[in-house]
């Protein structure tokens, strides 16, 4: 576990907390002001405190296997993924505020993605030195 690797975690359980205290705490605000269904904010949101939660747990451990930012790559990889598609695919039809949060969250989690390669490729190059 790195300076930089439990920088990521907690600024990643920060805003992942913090979007689903948002989102679960008033889905029926933000739903009539981005267009987005009530139900998904509040799913996502209950989903987002428990990431949030574990984030937390895990940028306190001693160490974090491989295996485990390997996951955290690929979950905030997929929920960009899905920010983007849920609007391109006529999921989900949300007004312009919406699509702006949605976009918000997708460049958000995907720099969080990036953040944690980052820390696998200084894990690998200091374990092959």
């Amino acid at each position: 576990m790195t300076p930089f690797l439990r920088l990521a975690l907690r600024l990643d359980a920060a805003v992942s907390g913090a979007c689903g205290l948002l989102m679960a705490g008033l889905p029926r605000p933000v739903a009539a002001l981005t267009g987005l269904p009530a139900p998904l904010l509040l799913g996502a949101g209950l989903f987002l405190l428990a990431y949030g939660g574990l984030l937390a747990w895990l940028g306190a451990r001693a160490a974090l296997p491989r295996p485990m930012l390997w996951l955290l790559v690929a979950g905030n990889l997929a929920w960009a993924a899905e920010c983007a598609a849920l609007p391109l695919l006529g999921w989900v039809a949300p007004n312009g505020l919406g699509i702006a949060f949605l976009a918000v969250q997708a460049v958000a989690v995907a720099a969080f993605a990036e953040l944690y390669l980052i820390a696998l490729r200084r894990a690998a190059l200091r374990s092959a030195a």
